[in-house]
């Protein structure tokens, strides 16, 4: 006879359990060490008997000898001993796991909200945050997740892209603890602003436009912005420009500067030509970086990568200097 493990993810819904589930807990004899189990109320209400009891596992293994038990619940602790006791009988009965909920994919996301409910409330360094003390974080957070992509660490990019999670939930956190009419927000509007933007933007994909490939993907993507632009300010377009970060590198931010302008059309020769540029150093960078747009590198990528060129030879000239090489 078998002892039946049913399992239930914490971040799914009490009382949503797959059909197997239901069917071994309908069979019983069902048993529990947690009188405070989310799926009890809803087990009573279908006509399902729980006995609370304490976690015996040398019991639970000797009774599942005799007849079927069903165990609600999966303590990693519980569930070792379970299988120690287990090994022990000359005898032991089998032992399966019935899983009854799953976790939906996004669903460890529930996790770090709560996790974040609890540093803002009993940490001291967590509970004096602000969203102006973060903002070094958030900088330095994305760079790292910007290095593990550089040099195609894929491995770590799991963990930088988790510290850059931290910094959007933490933020989030921070804005619940405001009313709505200073701006307070939580991470779920966070979310549903991100998907309505998503889905507005996307209407190839979630209504009937068609497209003929990426690059009318992105035509649409810009008009559509347009029209947002101009709803937001009484009809009013604006500029192409509105919305570009001033306070990004200066390479990343002509670059951006350019390829917004060259969306409308504006002339090269708004800014001084390099050849007539003389000392001005920022016209002849700038006119750098509209080289590389219209040679389709990316400048600011291009010189990180020169950079960690010129890192590597430093390095290895110190060596040979030290005799270290």
């Amino acid at each position: 006879m078998p002892l039946i493990v049913v399992t239930t993810s914490p971040r799914v819904a009490p009382g949503l359990l797959s059909h197997h589930a239901w069917q071994v807990l309908r069979e019983g004899p069902v048993r529990t060490g947690s009188a405070g189990h989310p799926h009890l109320p809803h087990l009573e209400e279908a006509g399902v008997t729980v006995e609370v009891v304490e976690p015996d596992p040398a019991a639970l293994v000797r009774e599942a000898r005799d007849g079927t038990v069903v165990w609600l619940g999966a303590d990693e602790a519980l569930m070792r001993a379970v299988g120690h006791a287990a090994l022990a009988l000359d005898d032991p009965p089998v032992i399966e796991v019935v899983p009854g909920s799953y976790d939906l994919p996004g669903g460890r996301l529930l996790d770090l909200v709560e996790v974040m409910d609890r540093l803002r409330t009993n940490c001291p360094w967590d509970a004096k945050q602000t969203h102006e003390s973060l903002a070094p974080y958030l900088l330095e957070e994305a760079y790292e997740v910007l290095e593990t992509i550089e040099e195609g660490d894929h491995a770590a990019l799991r963990e930088e892209l988790g510290d850059l999670l931290l910094q959007v939930a933490f933020h989030a956190r921070l804005a619940r603890e405001r009313s709505a009419g200073e701006g307070g927000f939580d991470i779920d509007d966070v979310a549903d602003g991100i998907v309505a933007k998503l889905v507005r933007r996307h209407p190839h994909v979630f209504a009937d436009v068609k497209v003929t490939g990426a690059e009318q993907v992105g035509d649409n993507w810009e008009a559509i912005k347009a029209a947002e632009r101009a709803a937001k300010n009484d009809g009013d377009a604006g500029s192409v420009l509105d919305g570009v970060p001033m306070g990004q590198p200066a390479l990343s931010l002509a670059a951006q500067l350019i390829r917004r302008a060259g969306r409308v059309g504006a002339p090269d020769g708004l800014l001084v030509d390099p050849e007539a540029a003389g000392d001005d150093l920022g016209a002849r960078l700038f006119a750098l970086v509209r080289r590389a747009h219209e040679a389709g590198l990316d400048p600011e990528a291009e010189l990180r990568a020169t950079a960690r060129r010129y890192r590597d030879r430093v390095r290895a000239w110190e060596a040979e200097e030290t005799g270290e090489a």
